[in-house]
């Protein structure tokens, strides 16, 4: 590589550092008190960067192989740039005082979180992914209690932050178990001293993984997500609910299954333990409730769970099918959080009684809605019932047909609270027959959601390839 162009494996992160800066000093410089323009300015950036990431090419490595370009990095770069872009287009038409006269601070911490998520992407270095890990997480705490005026949002910024923290120690104490006995922090390395089956080392891959369980929020370490969900403001909720996570299955792929060979098989019994309990316990715990930002956390972990059973099937097709899964789950999850926020902004409220009527009032929003709803749920021929059907399909490939089982039992149950919303949508009298009115931003957004969902769920063929293409590598 003979400098910084399109096709190196920096340029992603180099030109975000940039844009980060160009953001700080036109928010800092910027005479008017309301400084959301500076979020029109880091979309405009991340459409930029998101144009980059179609032109780079894998093979390249950096740092003698700690900082590398493959498939699969391009694949979770592609998606964490999309997820942001999408967050940070959805959060330009919020109304309060406070967060236009703080948007730069805002957009600064959303753009630094995400330069930690493409750094976690190419890491393959255990010192490299603590430190993106951190740089990744340090502004979501932040985030968060942005609404500071607000005692729910400190009390959940607050849970957030020491859940997060003692994750973070959590996984740091595993990762020096695994440097402690692989003599190198190169995750290549801790691959090949697996095969000595060191007690220490897989005393330090499963206190790893419980760390990792607390980022991606799988039972039981999800306890901070309903809380945080509800207090934070809803577009950044939308953004968390999907970015982050794709990042802690991302790391969990290099350090459980690049390079590991015959070993990797020692993960099956863990990884398919913590699918059906997080399972379970997501769509149990989302049963009784009625907030639907609350409702659709609970949901979340329950497709944690889901996704974690690709991962239990140790396979490329397993780690393909997550990686479909991610995409799916972007575009439902981030849709329905966002029609969340556009009745909310109408009704003050974010019960599930708010949504009476929806259909009479704004017809439109909610079709959006019930759409993003049957994705969730996996009703065919959305995006995802695709995903669904392909990580139970990986699993029964390796014979986990009890998991296969499991899930399907509590997709019926998950059905049961989504057709709420829908009842509430489409049965029950409205309160008021006026319209719900919805920024023209926050309704493009809503709209590329509603694309993805359909047009993954008409044509999944080019998302399945270049997920296959993605997961190859690793085995």
């Amino acid at each position: 590589m003979s400098g910084l162009d399109a096709g190196s494996p920096l340029v992603l992160e180099v030109g975000l550092g940039l844009l980060m800066l160009i953001v700080f000093l036109v928010g800092l410089f910027m005479p008017s008190e309301d400084k959301r323009r500076v979020g029109v300015l880091a979309a405009v950036g991340l459409v930029v960067l998101s144009a980059l990431s179609w032109r780079a090419e894998a093979g390249g490595e950096l740092f003698h192989g700690t900082f590398v370009q493959d498939e699969l990095a391009l694949f979770a770069k592609r998606l964490f740039l999309l997820a942001t872009l999408i967050g940070v287009l959805a959060s330009l038409p919020l109304r309060a005082v406070t967060f236009a006269r703080r948007a730069t601070e805002y957009y600064v911490a959303i753009l630094a979180s995400l330069l930690g998520m493409l750094v976690l992407g190419s890491a393959r270095d255990l010192l490299l992914l603590f430190v993106a890990f951190e740089l990744m997480s340090i502004p979501l705490y932040y985030l968060a209690g942005f609404l500071k005026r607000e005692p729910e949002a400190v009390e959940a910024a607050l849970k957030f932050f020491l859940i997060g923290t003692v994750s973070s120690a959590v996984l740091a104490y595993g990762l020096s178990f695994m440097y402690g006995m692989a003599g190198t922090t190169d995750v290549r390395g801790v691959a090949r001293a697996l095969a000595a089956g060191h007690p220490m080392m897989l005393l330090g891959m499963l206190l790893a993984l419980g760390g990792l369980g607390f980022k991606i929020a799988a039972f039981p370490f999800h306890m901070w997500v309903p809380d945080t969900y509800e207090a934070a403001s809803t577009p950044f909720v939308a953004w968390l609910s999907v970015a982050p996570k794709a990042a802690g299955f991302v790391v969990i792929f290099r350090l459980y299954l690049e390079g590991m060979g015959d070993r990797v098989l020692f993960w099956v019994p863990a990884a398919a333990g913590l699918a059906t309990v997080t399972i379970i316990g997501g769509n149990l715990m989302a049963l009784p409730q009625r907030n639907v930002k609350r409702l659709l956390a609970y949901s979340g972990v329950a497709h944690i769970g889901y996704m974690l059973v690709g991962f239990a099937a140790v396979s490329a097709d397993g780690v393909a099918m997550m990686l479909f899964y991610l995409v799916a789950y972007l575009f439902g999850n981030m849709g329905a959080f966002l029609v969340v926020e556009a009745v909310s902004q109408a009704e003050g409220s974010e019960a599930v009684s708010a949504y009476r009527g929806l259909a009479q009032r704004s017809p439109v929003l909610a079709l959006s809605m019930l759409l993003f709803l049957l994705s969730l749920g996996g009703i065919p021929f959305v995006a995802g019932f695709w995903a669904k059907l392909y990580v139970f399909w990986a699993a029964a490939e390796q014979g986990l047909y009890w998991l296969v089982l499991v899930g399907a039992l509590l997709t019926v149950v998950a059905l049961f609270y989504y057709l709420l919303i829908a009842r509430s949508m489409y049965i029950d009298a409205p309160e008021r027959r006026d319209p719900i009115p919805v920024a023209p931003l926050l309704s493009f957004c809503i709209f590329l959601c509603v694309l993805g969902v359909v047009l993954i769920g008409v044509f999944p063929r080019p998302l399945v390839g270049a997920a296959l293409r993605a997961a190859a590598p690793l085995f």
